[in-house]
């Protein structure tokens, strides 16, 4: 018995390597970190992050919480018919292909499966390798998890190396900005009717499989989020959209569990999910757009918009929107003035900082040969000057 569940499962590990989706989200990875370094070349004539920062994101990120999430559904018994799985698939390539990330929330492959399998006539189940018979409730309770997992995502990594770039204000003026384009790979353990293993276990499974032969399935999930702030720091204003889209999950899984019983609030649930997710990006970039320009040039100081790995910046501990008040003793409010000051002391470079805590610190190191002007800050620059770069 123990043997059969061993095999099912090193079937199922090998299934989950052969899935398009799994090849596919590697391109489209690809393609966002081409496209993010050229919005970042346009703004710094350098990038930040190399082009394979977005594919390690995507591939690494979500592995501990598609375990979580399997262990979750694995308890419940939930499982899907496998023409159901390829609904899923096939909605949540055309959504990823459109490139607009925020389509891969969980609210919106989910909950468009489900009204697709509702919907589509059965003449058609034949086409899909069988979906009729699927349990709307089932469908509803995992978007409510995976909309619970998204949320945690969110505000756990969402916020981890956001792209930043410069653009221009009504007034024509440089403006920072930085932008989270994010995809997590979920690997999700399903349970497809149709197999050789059984249970025996009176209470196991929870919901739909009635006693029929199933087999072991693991699929790459795909999440998505995409996220632009100016009005605040990155960090925070992203952590705010995560735990509104964790309390959303919540709200979404406690209708979609009552949908065991009635059968109708699968719907509500997934409505619920789908237009409340979709106001949660809306109402962001509204309180974004109306509050004063986080990242522009200030009176006194210089703000750091963004620093370069394994730059001396980083090792000086500086982070994204701390003001370097002073330069060796010198007050600086451009980056003339920062680039003048750092030429006073070739082999030392003293800054006196503002902290995200609003305290004043100190950050100092040698300098050896070169890194008198490549310290790895990012700074918004004046008028034209912002096309230069990074110093």
């Amino acid at each position: 018995m123990i043997e059969n569940w061993l095999l099912e499962l090193l079937w199922a590990i090998g299934r989950f390597f052969i899935h398009p989706l799994f090849y596919l989200f590697l391109l489209i990875s690809l393609l966002y970190g081409m496209l993010r370094i050229k919005r970042e070349r346009k703004s710094f004539h350098i990038r930040v992050q190399d082009v394979y920062d977005e594919m390690k994101f995507t591939y690494t990120k979500g592995l501990l919480m598609g375990l979580f999430v399997s262990i979750v559904l694995f308890a419940l018994g939930l499982s899907l018919p496998f023409g159901t799985v390829v609904i899923l698939a096939v909605i949540t390539a055309l959504l990823g292909l459109t490139l607009q990330l925020r389509w891969l929330s969980a609210a919106f492959t989910i909950g468009l499966t489900l009204l697709a399998v509702a919907f589509i006539p059965d003449r058609f189940d034949s086409f899909f390798v069988g979906f009729s018979g699927t349990s709307l409730a089932s469908l509803s309770i995992l978007a409510g998890l995976l909309l619970v997992a998204e949320g945690i995502l969110v505000m756990r990594t969402a916020h981890e190396k956001t792209s930043p770039f410069i653009k221009m204000s009504t007034r024509g003026l440089p403006i920072g900005s930085h932008q989270a384009n994010r995809t997590w790979m979920l690997p999700l353990l399903l349970l497809v009717p149709g197999g050789d293993l059984t249970s025996s276990l009176a209470w196991w499974p929870v919901l739909s499989i009635h006693g029929e032969p199933f087999l072991l399935l693991v699929i790459p999930f795909f999440l998505g989020f995409s996220q632009r702030v100016q009005g605040s720091l990155p960090r925070e204003s992203i952590k705010i959209t995560g735990q509104r889209v964790l309390w959303l999950g919540v709200l979404t899984l406690a209708i979609a569990v009552g949908s065991i019983w009635w059968t109708p609030l699968s719907f509500a649930a997934i409505i619920v999910g789908m237009l409340g997710r979709e106001f949660i990006t809306i109402r962001q970039r509204m309180n974004d757009d109306s509050a004063a320009f986080y990242f522009s040039k200030r009176d006194h100081g210089l703000m750091v918009l963004g620093i370069l790995p394994q730059s001396p910046a980083e090792r000086m501990n500086l982070v994204v929107g701390e003001v370097i008040m002073k330069v060796n003793g010198y007050s600086v409010h451009t980056v003339d003035e920062f680039y003048q000051a750092l030429q006073k002391n070739r082999a030392f470079c003293k800054l006196e900082v503002i902290g995200l805590n609003g305290e004043i610190r100190f950050a100092q190191r040698a300098l050896y040969d070169g890194e008198h002007h490549e310290l790895g800050i990012l700074f918004v620059q004046d008028h034209k000057k912002w096309e230069n770069e990074a110093v």
